[in-house]
């Protein structure tokens, strides 16, 4: 699993939210237990936490089946939340490529419209609202953590344009990505000179 869906698996965890119950199993190091993700036990930190895509992987792992969450009795949304979870990896993966509904449906093999509706009904949002979150995530992340040009920022998350990605960005947050550089960084730098010792 990689780091963005996993985050976002956390997520739902964190907020009990039952999104991705019967699509993935929240298996918990220090205890050995396996729950939904949306169990009512005390959130387990992110660093014991491994989530498996299925019961039997957890208990073959070790891991026994909570007793106040049930894991074994299956999820509400099954089928529809497998397509989400889906279609949330195939994002995470791909968030850096001109991505329709159209080519994610085609990957997934179900119609748009199918998508469309089955993806929101799950989570609440379009895919396309998923994906621009995905994408500015990352943007900020690199404006934030890298040197990256603006324009590379830009064509890492799919923008072809330095011109449109700069316009995207300052109508998702207001600011213009080198406005949220020097903003991002202002914040964190300090001249050395003037530091206390």
């Amino acid at each position: 699993m990689d780091q963005a869906l996993f985050e976002q698996v956390y997520d739902s965890v964190v907020k009990r939210e039952s999104t991705y119950d019967g699509v993935y199993y929240t298996a918990v190091l220090t205890t050995h237990i396996v729950c939904r993700p949306s169990c009512r036990a005390r959130t387990p930190k992110a660093g014991n936490v491994v989530f498996y895509g299925s019961l039997q992987e957890a208990t073959r792992a070790g891991f026994r089946p909570c007793k106040r969450c049930r894991p074994e009795e299956g999820g509400r949304l099954r089928p529809d939340a497998v397509l989400a979870a889906q279609a949330d990896a195939v994002m995470a993966e791909r968030y850096g490529e001109k991505l329709t509904l159209q080519s994610l449906a085609e990957q997934l093999k179900v119609s748009p419209f199918h998508l469309q509706r089955t993806y929101k009904r799950v989570t609440g949002q379009s895919p396309a609202a998923r994906l621009d979150q995905l994408r500015l995530e990352k943007a900020s992340g690199l404006l934030a953590d890298t040197g990256l040009a603006i324009a590379e920022v830009g064509k890492a998350v799919s923008f072809q344009g330095p011109s449109h990605f700069a316009a995207w960005f300052a109508r998702k947050t207001g600011l213009a990505p080198t406005e949220y550089r020097t903003e991002f960084k202002g914040g964190i730098q300090h001249d050395p000179d003037t530091q206390d010792h």
